[in-house]
């Protein structure tokens, strides 16, 4: 069945783009430090086994504030939250670059993380009240196109700074895009409205809190060594199970949301396709570096097909969405997942680079089509004033889902190497299997819709 999509003013994608540079920031960061972290070593004179909380610190941060999201935003208005967390993104940024050692830009680094955590979900509070359900597609997979390809640009951008600049200007380029942002949000962001919603619950918070970055930890080290932290994972399932089951008047996320059983399916075939598409995003870049033997810089530019093709899409993705619905678009997304990595399982790795460019452009491109339309599918089922915590809940789950997938299709290639042949081809055939369990995924979605 399809809808008549109804107008987006002038003034409202105003407001999309420069919510944008947010996300556009946060995601880059997120990988671009990640290049220069024997740099950062070397220069600041510290172990690389501890420069590396430089890069974990930052992406446990990010976890740790996400559950207070949902209560920021109805206690000071999703506006201002995102305004604040955008200005202490930016100087947080100065403060790593000007780190005189490891241990101060660690903590720097954290801080860092914290505002980064919550500038996705309240930017994305902020595109849901403004818009109604009617249009979220368009403004919402405008959003996708810096989520889903600044994480793709951080190797190449990272590797061009280090090829003539100092690991701080892996830091300094957020403050001009944070300035610009800032400028042009202060004067044209709603702030949002500002309602009561009681106290903190503390307790929860700690259980989450602690729960969440153990867990996290624990999965994202199992990609990194093969060796899966048991001591530190289960103690965070327990936290989380403990969470979830805890029963307060006023909970840090409402649950009852999954009542709701298009927003339970939109929302755990959300988590599905964040492992789908952070883990693939990790065989990519493996296929490059190991299989093809291709620098930073290089490599980055052989993913510029992929990103580029995923912004091309993105906005086709949204008025799709707004006018088919959000199942249609994501089942023809999955199909193009598989026709486009199956090819790859059966071929070396030094197949010929044309053919492989062609294959990674239409793969970026289904990656649009398959992972916006469901967290768009589960914003579009709650009430504005339940978005808050939508968008923390499913950017919780897209986190999660990311760190598992990324660690499973890490342990996968690990384990046949150094057969890199093999190594790959056992990598792409997981992809295309991913991608079929996301054409399943999506069929529930439609059933629940």
């Amino acid at each position: 069945m399809t809808t008549v999509a109804a107008p987006i003013d002038r003034a409202t994608w105003r407001i999309c783009w420069i919510i944008v540079f947010g996300a556009f920031a946060s995601g880059l960061d997120a990988s671009v430090v990640t290049i220069g972290l024997d740099s950062i070593s070397s220069d600041l004179g510290a172990d690389l086994s501890v420069t590396q909380w430089v890069a974990s610190g930052y992406l446990l941060a990010l976890a740790l504030s996400l559950p207070l999201t949902g209560w920021l935003a109805r206690r000071f208005g999703a506006g201002r939250v995102w305004l604040v967390a955008l200005a202490a993104f930016t100087v947080t940024s100065g403060l790593c670059a000007a780190a005189p050692d490891v241990v101060l830009l660690i903590a720097f680094r954290f801080l860092q993380g914290l505002a980064g955590g919550v500038l996705i979900p309240a930017g994305q509070t902020v595109l849901g009240q403004q818009v109604g359900a009617a249009r979220l597609g368009r403004v919402m997979a405008t959003l996708g196109i810096a989520v889903s390809v600044a994480p793709a640009l951080g190797p190449l951008a990272g590797g061009l700074i280090l090829h003539g600049l100092s690991w701080p200007w892996l830091f300094l380029i957020n403050l001009p895009i944070g300035a610009v942002g800032l400028v042009l949000g202060l004067r044209y962001v709603p702030r949002g409205s500002r309602e009561n919603p009681g106290g903190i619950d503390f307790v929860g918070l700690a259980l989450i809190a602690a729960g969440l970055p153990l867990v996290l930890y624990a999965i994202t080290t199992w990609g990194d060594t093969g060796q899966l932290e048991w001591p530190i994972l289960v103690p965070g399932l327990v936290l989380l199970v403990w969470f979830v089951r805890r029963r307060h008047p006023r909970p840090l996320l409402d649950f009852s949301l999954y009542r709701n059983r298009l927003y339970r399916a939109a929302s755990l075939a959300a988590a599905f396709n964040g492992a789908l598409i952070f883990g693939s995003g990790i065989v990519v870049t493996l296929y490059f570096q190991l299989g093809r033997h291709l620098d930073f810089v290089d490599t980055g530019l052989s993913l510029l097909g992929f990103a580029g093709a995923t912004a091309a899409i993105a906005p086709v993705t949204g008025r799709a969405v707004d006018r088919y619905g959000a199942a249609p678009v994501a089942l023809v997304g999955a199909v193009l997942a598989v026709v486009c990595t199956v090819p790859f399982a059966f071929l070396p790795v030094d197949a010929p680079g044309v053919l492989v460019q062609i294959l990674l452009a239409g793969y970026g491109a289904s990656v649009a089509l398959v992972s916006m339309p469901m967290g768009i599918a589960a914003y579009k089922t709650v009430e504005p004033a339940r978005l808050p915590d939508a968008a923390a809940q499913v950017t919780i789950l897209l986190r999660v889902g990311g760190s598992l997938g990324g660690a499973v299709f890490a342990v996968l290639i690990a384990g046949r190497l150094p057969d890199v042949d093999a190594a790959f081809r056992l990598g792409f055939a997981a992809i295309s299997v991913g991608a079929v369990g996301a054409l399943g995924t999506a069929w529930m979605v439609r059933r629940a819709s």
